[in-house]
């Protein structure tokens, strides 16, 4: 198969070819071990593949040999490209980030905030309402039901606001029933706010968001593997996770990528390969252009990948300490203090199945590692980190 991006060898682009070699063996040692089904793996700097290489299966219950191909399904890596779209929009004048929601989606007027008190839970008066900034940047008061119990994440699990049989809209109009998880600007909390910037965009643009996502970022790269349904053509090309965890835990059922939802969920929806997301990345590493195809402005590109949080603290585990959270990406602020190497400016997300990708523009340098592996995911995404950056020897 084509590499999604012109290859060179390792050494020529400041990374030892042994080190490198390093974070693909040690990926291996995993697959021996039980613990990994299959993985994809690609590093580039300078605008070049340095590493492009499969191992392990990518069907355990078949025994299929992982292919470079694969499709995968990346969940929460399907945030960064929605809101590459949302910017697109800004940048046409057609959005702004400081329009309120409710602009768009009225069903988000005159809503109210979940709050505990001794006396139980009270419904307070929101005090200022969301904006598209707030979705962006995960400050919009929402959360995710699967993160814990608290009411208001209670509220949602028993709502099913995550089913895939709902459309878009009909998404839209049962979440904002329900009340907030946090005041809109106080707060950075994971949340179903993509979800509700991709129905957003399709009020914005009168188009389904796979259609508009098709049109303006797809097919412009020539992410043609990249949809909210893998077509039967190309269902040979899906990987599988475990059917059973190696470390005893609950298996997390994923989802159906055969069947085409209902709900295109623009926080976590999208199935996609290791050469069409590095195509993406690499758009973004060159300032919003690739092969002549531009997406967005450079200093939109740096606008995104800023700092957007400032004071507004985070509790939530999931934004490591020394970040931020810009416009969909979390984003390195400081050189220490996380456990994973990276430059200050660096931005990075993952996907609930395993998926992983960071954009370090100091190095000029990207990397994906691609498996389903939905239980260990912590763990290689900083295993893969700490390698990437071994290899870097200029």
């Amino acid at each position: 198969m084509p590499t999604p991006l012109p290859r060179a060898e390792p050494a020529d682009l400041g990374l030892c070819p042994e080190r490198t070699q390093r974070l693909v063996q040690t990926l291996q040692a995993e697959v021996d071990r039980g613990r990994l089904p299959g993985a994809v793996v690609l590093l580039a700097r300078h605008g070049r593949v340095a590493l492009f290489e499969s191992l392990g299966q990518r069907d355990p219950a078949t025994g299929a040999t992982m292919a470079r191909d694969a499709v995968f399904r990346i969940y929460s890596m399907t945030k960064p490209v929605v809101s590459v779209a949302a910017m697109m929009l800004v940048e046409q004048g057609r959005l702004l980030l400081s329009d309120p929601v409710n602009k768009y989606l009225p069903e988000f007027s005159g809503q109210q905030v979940a709050v505990e008190t001794p006396d139980g839970l009270q419904l307070q008066t929101v005090a200022q309402p969301a904006t598209v900034q707030d979705l962006l940047r995960h400050t919009a008061g929402l959360t995710y039901e699967f993160l814990g119990t608290a009411p208001v994440q209670q509220l949602y699990a028993q709502a099913q606001v995550g089913s895939r049989e709902r459309s878009n809209a009909e998404f839209s109009r049962t979440l904002a029933a329900l009340p907030l998880f946090r005041q809109p600007g106080t707060e950075w909390a994971y949340s179903r706010a993509t979800d509700v910037l991709g129905r957003l965009l399709e009020v914005v643009t009168g188009q389904t968001l796979g259609q508009h996502l098709r049109e303006c970022i797809f097919e412009p790269l020539g992410m043609l593997d990249t949809a909210f349904v893998v077509p039967e053509a190309d269902h040979g090309r899906i990987a599988e996770p475990f059917a059973h965890d190696p470390d005893g835990g609950v298996p997390l059922r994923v989802l159906d990528p055969r069947k085409a939802p209902a709900m295109e969920s623009g926080g976590g929806g999208l199935m996609s390969t290791t050469a069409d997301y590095a195509r993406f990345l690499q758009c973004l590493l060159d300032g919003g252009e690739l092969d002549g195809a531009r997406l967005l402005g450079p200093r939109t590109v740096e606008f995104m990948t800023a700092d957007h949080l400032g004071s507004i603290p985070s509790h939530d585990a999931l934004l490591p300490p020394g970040h931020g959270f810009g416009l969909g990406f979390a984003v390195r602020t400081a050189t220490g203090l996380a456990t994973m190497p990276g430059s200050v400016g660096t931005y990075h997300w993952g996907g609930l199945a395993g998926t992983t990708f960071f954009v370090d523009p100091a190095e000029d340098f990207f990397g994906i590692l691609m498996t389903q592996a939905p239980n260990q995911r912590d763990h290689y995404r900083l295993l893969f980190r700490t390698l990437a950056y071994a290899a870097l020897v200029d």
